[in-house]
């Protein structure tokens, strides 16, 4: 595997992968935080520690919807919870279980977690209006990505995108989670990258999209960024950043995806955008994602100063791309817009077997690459150096994962174009289909949806999935609970709900269900759904 060594200086971290959890000094015992995008920095969507909903309770006689509340604009971001949260401003102070939302007007929101009482807001400046006319973004786009919160230190990471005097500007803030008021100085987003001719390319806010979740980890904050709409491609490339949790300060090195200085076609990108999905960390706390496409002609791609269409694995201090997996129709990705990059990248929790550690991503095209995630498989022309290739439909989407107490075994839920799948982890290692879903669950604009999964321990598993909207005529979300447990090869529907509104069709519904301590919360347009068991059942 080939290593780009930038002549930077190196920096050492401590690794710190930030994972949801049930206990810890803020929260009460038998009560679980959900700190980060899909619960850990594995991206697996699993709480493990709902003691609350089971596939018996959970039907539409004793589950359903308990609240809304309205909030100023769309929510792109997973919602966020903490218990027991010392709010120390506003006119609801005390302890508060909390759940925080961010929408794309720039606004922080802290809502009780049970009542759905707005507790807190802070607005963090004007959103950039529909940026270079492209209308997959906005109407208005303020905070896209979901936050990242620590509770060592009790801040809530959040990338703000404004519209300055000079121009749109992106800021990095770290909000006390009782008051939401900066703890730190924000620090406003720049950095600069040689490229191949040795000239500078300085980050340009105006053209770079920040919409994967932000990612703690090693004790620093990371953030990718893409494009919008593909648009002003000459102007447009990915870029990993990195700050300093504790002071906000940048990290020395950035990682620029493609460093080519220059293009016949002046068509760069090779953007990070993932659906929203979040970038992960493995266990050596490199820092992994998915890229997108460049050139159209199909011929930029070389891994080294081009590095689109691949799941990639940067060192820590963003120094050196440690590991790729390109697949092998990389060029025809490209000439046909149909990028890898669409989705995630899940980094599976440790396996049995010669081989413990597992990755799985999927793309546009539908194919789920099953993956060692220590030696990712690099590039060829001719084959997939991975473990399998599934198809799962067209992925707009992200994977989850949770282990099935009928064996112990680890399940991958994809869930691309209609259907939710359930994939064994075999020891081969492979992956095997298990179980899929009733009935088409997502119809509308784009393939594929997202899911999470609740359980205790490893008991009474459920897959909650929320569907995109079917038309325009129709823009309503829906959210299912699905039972992997129901026997045979079909899962059992327990609950099927309307869960908020999306009216901006051009606006891709990303949006993912987050479960704790018995509720789950459902962000969409202008409102937070929350739904758990109804009083007295």
């Amino acid at each position: 595997m080939r290593s780009r060594n930038l002549s930077f200086a190196s920096m050492t971290a401590t690794i710190s992968l930030m994972i949801t959890v049930t206990v810890c000094a803020s929260v009460a015992v038998g009560q679980t935080s959900v700190l980060t995008y899909h619960n850990d920095n594995y991206r697996t969507g699993w709480n493990s520690g709902e003691t609350t909903l089971t596939p018996l309770n959970v039907n539409a006689a004793q589950f359903g919807m308990l609240a809304t509340v309205v909030v100023d604009d769309q929510v792109d971001a997973e919602p966020l919870l903490v218990p027991n949260v010392n709010v120390t401003a506003g006119s609801h102070q005390g302890t508060h279980d909390v759940v925080y939302i961010v929408t794309a007007n720039d606004t922080v929101y802290a809502i009780d977690a049970n009542a759905g009482t707005l507790l807190l807001r802070n607005h963090l400046g004007t959103p950039v209006g529909t940026p270079l006319g492209c209308t997959n973004n906005g109407p208005n786009v303020g905070i896209t990505s979901t936050p990242v919160i620590d509770l060592s230190t009790n801040n809530i990471y959040v990338m703000a995108y404004t519209q300055a005097s000079d121009g749109p500007t992106y800021t990095l803030h770290a909000l006390d989670l009782g008051s939401l008021i900066d703890k730190i100085p924000p620090e406003v987003v720049a950095a600069t990258h040689p490229l191949t001719d040795g000239s500078s390319y300085s980050f340009n806010a105006t053209y770079q999209r920040q919409r994967p979740s932000l990612l703690e980890a090693n004790g620093n904050v990371y953030a990718g960024f893409g494009s919008f709409c593909d648009y002003s491609a000459g102007a447009t490339r990915g870029w990993v950043l990195g700050w300093s949790a504790t002071t906000l300060a940048p990290l020395v090195n950035s990682e620029l995806l493609d460093t080519q200085a220059s293009d016949a076609d002046s068509y760069f990108l090779s953007s990070i955008w993932m659906s929203g999905y979040g970038l992960a960390a493995d266990d050596s706390g490199n820092v992994v994602f998915v890229t997108a496409n460049s050139d159209f002609s199909g011929t930029t791609y070389d891994g080294i100063t081009n590095v689109q269409e691949s799941v990639v694995k940067l060192s820590s201090d963003l120094s050196t791309v440690v590991d790729l997996f390109t697949p092998d129709d990389q060029a025809s990705l490209d000439e046909t817009d149909t990028d890898f990059g669409s989705g995630g990248v899940m980094i599976l929790p440790d396996q049995p077997g010669t081989i413990p550690h597992l990755a799985v991503a999927a793309g546009k095209n539908g194919s789920m690459f099953f993956m060692n995630e220590d030696d990712l498989g690099g590039y060829s022309p001719t084959t997939n150096n991975v473990l399998g290739t599934y198809q799962i439909g067209g992925c707009w989407c992200g994977e989850s994962y949770f282990v099935d107490p009928s064996d112990g075994l680890g399940r991958v839920v994809s869930s691309g174009l209609e259907t939710a799948e359930v994939w064994k982890v075999v020891t081969s290692p492979s992956v095997r289909l298990a179980a899929v879903s009733r009935a088409p669950l997502s119809t509308g604009q784009r393939k594929g949806f997202f899911t999470s999964i609740s359980s205790n321990g490893t008991s009474n598993p459920i897959i909650w999935a929320l569907a995109r909207p079917t038309s325009r005529t129709n823009p309503i979300p829906t959210l299912y609970a699905l039972n992997p447990e129901a026997g045979g090869s079909i899962m059992s529907t327990l609950f099927i709900g309307l869960a908020g509104s999306w009216p901006n069709w051009g606006s891709g519904f990303n949006q993912v269900p987050m479960i704790a301590n018995g509720k789950v919360y459902v962000a969409s347009n202008k409102q937070l759904r929350i739904f758990g068991l109804k009083s007295g059942k």
